[in-house]
């Protein structure tokens, strides 16, 4: 790994001795964030605070060992997949295996080698860096270049837990292309797979902002999910946006162009709810869109439901 690639690489050093921490951080050089805790319970504070890409974990500390700091890191789904390494004066066979069977990726034997330190750290960061890639790759839509179903889902997923803790709101908008079957039987299906490209494009760079998530869950249908409040505007946008592709359409009913449908939906989650209840609720208010004339978005917020409609 180059130095230039490693100061992205935000690596934590636990052990209760500061000689440790210190020997440790010197056998890495520069190039990595290094951060430092001289006890579990600060260890897991700072996992809980920071993404770290590795985990440099002493066994034997006081209170807290490196077994149950590694137990809490593998139980929670922010940390399970930061890789840990022992750095340990235990080395034994047992106790090897142990920290194997909890979930460490390797063991270093104290007195440590800066050599082997270094390559450790090296490896796993590597190893880390290409599982992370391949997790985002099964994430995307391979045609749209925006989030797949999966990648939905998991987003949805966390938003409404982390939304449920806030007690924030969230907006989830379901689009559908009009009447894309007929756009498929005249056009070709070469030509309808460019037109999911483009219109995935589109909301990919109209909804890039932090917290905002564009998705195709479907063949031709396509979901936001927005941080609460705004949703006319955000409804507005979206159907300008998709009017000013201008992409023909000769057997819509709707309008000359391509033009899209969507159901919104505002709410505040609360424990004990599911996110599929608000999946289910956006697809009823789609399937109003659809049968009230389509080329708009039909929003519910609490009671009151409103029909947002293109404007010139």
């Amino acid at each position: 790994m180059s130095a230039d690639a490693a100061k992205t690489c935000r690596v934590l050093i636990v052990d209760d001795e500061p000689a440790n921490i210190h020997g440790l951080a010197e056998a890495l050089g520069v190039g990595y964030d290094l951060r430092f805790a001289t006890g579990g319970e600060r260890a897991l504070a700072l996992t809980a605070e920071l993404p770290f890409d590795l985990v440099l974990l002493d066994v034997v500390m006081p209170g807290m060992d490196g077994y149950e700091v590694l137990r809490r890191l593998k139980a929670s789904e922010d940390t399970r997949a930061v890789p840990v390494i022992f750095v340990t004066s235990m080395n034994n066979v047992a106790d090897e295996e142990l920290g194997f069977a909890l979930g460490a990726v390797d063991y270093i034997t104290k007195p440590a080698s800066a050599p082997i330190v270094r390559a450790r750290v090296r490896t796993h960061i590597e190893l880390k860096r290409q599982r992370d890639q391949l997790e985002q790759r099964a994430l995307i839509d391979q045609l749209t270049g925006v989030a797949n179903r999966r990648g939905f889902d998991e987003t949805l997923e966390r938003r409404w837990q982390a939304a449920v803790r806030e007690r924030a709101p969230l907006l989830l908008i379901l689009i559908d292309v009009d009447h894309f079957k007929q756009f498929n039987d005249h056009y070709g299906h070469g030509a309808g797979d460019d037109c999911l490209r483009r219109i995935g494009a589109l909301l990919g760079a109209e909804f890039a902002q932090p917290g905002q998530l564009a998705a195709r869950v479907g063949g031709e249908e396509f979901a936001l999910l927005l941080p609460g409040g705004e949703a006319s505007m955000h409804a507005q946008r979206l159907l300008h946006a998709v009017h000013a592709l201008a992409i023909p359409h000769a057997h819509s009913q709707v309008a000359s162009i391509v033009s899209v449908s969507a159901g919104a939906i505002e709410t505040v989650p609360v424990s004990g709810e599911s996110p599929r209840a608000l999946l289910d609720l956006a697809d009823q208010l789609l399937y109003r869109a659809k049968r009230d004339g389509r080329n708009r978005c039909v929003h519910r917020n609490g009671e009151m439901v409103s029909t947002i409609v293109l404007t010139e």
